[in-house]
């Protein structure tokens, strides 16, 4: 999802020469690859304006993508033809180290995206994908876009009026999808719902430009009470259980997804190793903090019983301390000083000025997956903003379900939550990630990177001070850090095995220390999301050994801030290509190509 930095009013893609990679001198094939990928661009484009306006080339902005089978099909013949005529046209050995790593990543993601398109079926078994044109192909013109407020209104209102034919393919396309996906597809578009009858006019300043909204809203509204009613009644009984993809698609699809080097059984192994670990640190912290929170009361046991009995009360203890459903997104706005301030003060990485880093409620429509997301600036407008997005309790749950959710992302919590999603996690490293000079490297984006850099920071900002030892901060951050390792777990037996909901919760709540409440909406997102959920893990050990290998060789010349801007420098790139592009970076001699794997 991210990609490159376009003059988005004035010209297109293939006008761009100052964005050109630089390739070293005499390299004609790297400027011949970079070419290459410009007019596969130019084509996507026209076939898929979606991409375009999430990249941020708005010449078709006033467009949507045509959903029907035949236009899937020919987004599919182009991937295909665009692999072929790589190796054809393109002389890989001529390539500069550089050209051939964007030449890699590109030949990864074309087949990836084949791969995927091939397997699975989403427009038939998928109901939430529609969601991103009914809804989302709106707002991020009137969130991200750097242009004029009234261009984007018209916009805006031209895509509106394609909507309703968005429903009626889905009416036409629709199949047995797995409940879980229809369930959550209905509570997106009564968010929809929600959004056209009220949450779009406060996107808009102009009163004209409102009215010109609320006369195209009405047929959108009834179009969406439509597709409602077509989910409620028509798809959801005739919903399937049937969501595990099953062990020989997860395995492959979690090695084209991760681009690491590891299999599933080896991602696995490591997860299991990692979690042992952390919940042994883990006792230690809650030991240091049992006094205080509980004085004059006698330490569990020093067995496993015992220290989980011992952790979960020091974090139930730590949870007491949490805002209102009212007060969640304004509570994380009220963490982002202290950390920046920290950030500068300790030469930690070089923040992004201006700051277009914006803190909202997530919509209701985007509501579902996760309590909180950051959607970047897409770099071919780079100007435009990004949101990290904060998602209260939904407004049908019982008081029980809204403490328990409270409790979970408590003052603490939300202190690593806003590390991880924005500073110095993904808003900054996505902000350094567009200014990458590649034009495939900005594009083409690795899931694993930017998940691991996001939990390696959180560790990485204690370790330098941040919260001056505050243990229930450290006990949270390792709480965060035990989550993303379990996630791995939990992603490979709930699709590669058959774990149950109920295996899932005791392994949650029970190894995790997670809330029911967290517990339920993950293991939601689970069935919905294969493989996803170990990027977390996966991508984190590889920032995390390679900062281990590279202090340990430079000693007392290595630099964290140095460091830092090394690693990110590079783009969004797959974690396998981190050890040779930092050596370089940094002076350091080379070695042999890195397989990840964790230590």
């Amino acid at each position: 999802m991210r990609s490159i930095y376009f003059w988005v009013v004035i010209g297109s893609v293939l006008a761009l020469a100052s964005t050109v990679w630089a390739a070293e001198p005499g390299s004609k094939q790297d400027a011949l690859l970079e070419s290459f990928f410009r007019e596969y661009l130019e084509a996507a484009f026209r076939l898929e304006p979606m991409m375009a306006t999430r990249l941020g080339d708005h010449r078709f902005d006033d467009q949507l993508d045509d959903l029907r089978p035949p236009a899937r099909q020919a987004r599919l013949d182009h991937d295909r033809e665009t692999l072929a005529d790589l190796a054809r046209k393109i002389d890989y050995k001529a390539l500069s180290r550089d050209g051939q790593i964007d030449f890699e990543i590109l030949s990864h993601q074309l087949e990836r995206s084949i791969w995927l398109t091939e397997t699975f079926h989403p427009f038939e078994d998928d109901p939430r994908v529609y969601g991103e044109y009914l809804t989302e192909s709106v707002y991020l013109l009137l969130t991200q876009s750097s242009l004029p407020e009234a261009i984007n209104v018209k916009h805006a209102l031209a895509r509106l009026g394609q909507i309703p034919a968005v429903v009626e393919v889905a009416r036409t396309t629709v199949k047995n999808p797995p409940r879980v996906k229809v369930e959550t597809a209905i509570r997106q578009t009564e968010g929809a719902i929600g959004f056209y009858e009220s949450e779009v006019f406060s996107m808009v300043s102009n009163e004209p430009d409102r009215t010109a909204l609320k006369g195209k809203t009405q047929a959108i509204v009834s179009a969406l009470r439509q597709h409602l009613e077509f989910l409620k009644k028509d798809v959801l009984p005739r919903a399937s259980n049937d969501w595990r993809i099953g062990p020989e698609l997860f395995g492959r699809k979690l090695e084209l997804e991760l681009d690491a080097g590891l299999t599933a059984a080896e991602v696995l192994m490591e997860a299991e190793r990692e979690a042992n670990r952390v919940e042994t640190e883990m006792a230690v912290i809650a030991r240091q903090f049992w006094a205080i929170v509980f004085p004059g009361k006698t330490v569990p046991l020093d067995d496993q019983p015992g220290r989980r009995e011992l952790i979960k009360k020091v974090l139930d203890a730590v949870a007491n301390d949490h805002g209102t459903p009212e007060s969640l997104v304004s509570d994380a706005r009220g963490t982002v000083a202290e950390i920046k301030a920290f950030i500068t003060a300790n030469r930690i990485v070089k923040l992004n000025e201006p700051d277009r880093c914006k803190i909202v409620e997530m919509p209701e429509f985007m509501r579902g997956n996760s309590v909180a997301y950051l959607n970047p600036a897409p770099p071919l407008d780079v100007e435009g903003s990004s949101e990290y997005a904060v998602s209260p309790p939904p407004s049908d749950w019982t008081p029980r379900q809204v403490e328990s959710y409270l409790r979970e992302y408590n003052r603490a919590m939300l202190k690593i939550l806003t590390i991880h999603e924005a500073y110095p996690g993904h808003y900054v490293q996505l902000e350094h990630s567009n200014r990458c000079p590649s034009l495939i490297r900005r594009v083409l984006s690795s899931g694993t990177f930017a998940e691991g850099w996001a939990v390696y920071t959180e560790q990485m900002m204690l370790d330098q001070g941040f919260g001056r030892g505050d243990l229930a901060l450290r006990l949270q951050q390792l709480k965060f850090y035990l989550r993303a390792v379990v996630n791995a777990i939990l992603d490979h037996h709930m699709h590669a095995e058959t774990m149950s909901d109920q295996e899932a919760i005791d392994l949650l709540v029970g190894r995790a220390f997670q809330t029911e409440g967290e517990a339920l909406g993950k293991i939601i997102r689970a069935k919905q999301t294969s493989t996803q959920l170990s990027t977390y893990f996966v991508g984190r050990v590889a920032f995390y050994r390679l900062r281990q290998q590279l202090q340990r060789e430079m000693g007392e010349r290595f630099d964290l801030e140095r460091f830092h801007e090394a690693v990110l420098s590079h783009g969004t790139i797959p974690v396998k290509y981190l050890p040779e592009l930092v050596r370089e970076s940094l002076g350091l001699p080379k070695q042999a190509l890195y397989k990840a794997k964790a230590s």
